[in-house]
């Protein structure tokens, strides 16, 4: 688990890192199916692990329940524990892909004390291929966000805080791979693009406490990964039974096209 130091960091600051979650030939065996899944299913591929391709995947089921990673976030939110999503951000070299800076609890309708992502590499994470960075102690407050889409952002609708980010505070969050991140729902936090000659290739996997509830939807499912749910918040999401099995793919392909109609709505107001 965490030591006194990284979890006082981390409620401080809003970020700790870098924790190791697995080794870098480990991370690379990963890297080698993902881009093995690339190769099979080519754009659909992207659709799949833009969001809870855990539910379709086995070997991204077995990311989620990284126990390095269970340990570090159990630490911090207590012994259960669901994953609400996951998210593969992927930049090819020089492609232009950047995330604007924002906040994650504006949008996910969620109720919660606290929900923490872990950002786990697969590839070295650096900021000349474009790692994610943070602005330490935002996760204090919430802040007014406006839409600016853009066609090489990679957030779904240009979320971006409406204030002003001061550079010199922002903080690179380099991993190597296999090493894992973790931060707060609302810390402000983007990327740049990837200028380098390598790919960046990341999962963030959000995880939260069973009294976490959606506000925003009539209901909300998230996957059980420790522990117990006491509060019967979520409907709880099945692990797949194979690669892409037919079952999995229908369950995932409903549950998005639920989402992605309705659940990042409006931010909520400025506190």
């Amino acid at each position: 688990m965490l030591s006194t130091e990284q979890v006082r960091r981390y409620r401080s600051d809003g970020i700790v890192f870098p924790i190791t979650a697995m080794t870098e030939a480990e991370a690379a065996g990963y890297r080698a199916r993902l881009e093995a899944f690339e190769a099979e299913l080519g754009p659909r591929a992207r659709q799949i692990l833009r969001q809870k391709s855990h539910l379709a995947l086995t070997w991204v089921d077995e990311l989620i329940r990284l126990p390095a990673v269970l340990d570090a976030v159990e630490a911090l939110i207590g012994p259960d524990i669901f994953c609400w999503s996951s998210s593969f951000f992927i930049k090819d070299p020089r492609d232009g892909k950047f995330v604007s800076w924002h906040q994650d609890a504006q949008y996910w309708g969620l109720e919660a004390d606290d929900i923490v992502s872990a950002w786990i590499a697969l590839t070295p994470s650096r900021r000349e291929n474009g790692c994610l960075r943070v602005v330490p102690g935002t996760h204090l407050t919430n802040l007014e966000h406006v839409d600016r889409p853009q066609a090489d952002n990679l957030l779904s609708r240009g979320q971006e805080i409406a204030v002003t980010v001061h550079e010199g505070q922002a903080l690179d969050v380099v991993l190597a791979p296999g090493q894992f991140s973790l931060h707060h729902e609302r810390i402000v936090h983007g990327s740049e693009a990837n200028s380098s000659a390598g790919r960046r290739i990341g999962l963030a996997v959000r995880y939260t406490r069973p009294s976490a509830r959606q506000v925003v939807e009539d209901s909300d499912s998230a996957m059980l990964v420790r522990g117990q749910d006491g509060a019967g918040n979520f409907i709880h999401e099945p692990r797949p039974a194979a690669d892409m099995a037919p079952e999995a793919v229908a369950y995932l392909d409903a549950l998005l096209s639920r989402r992605n109609a309705g659940i990042f709505r409006k931010p909520r107001p400025q506190s």
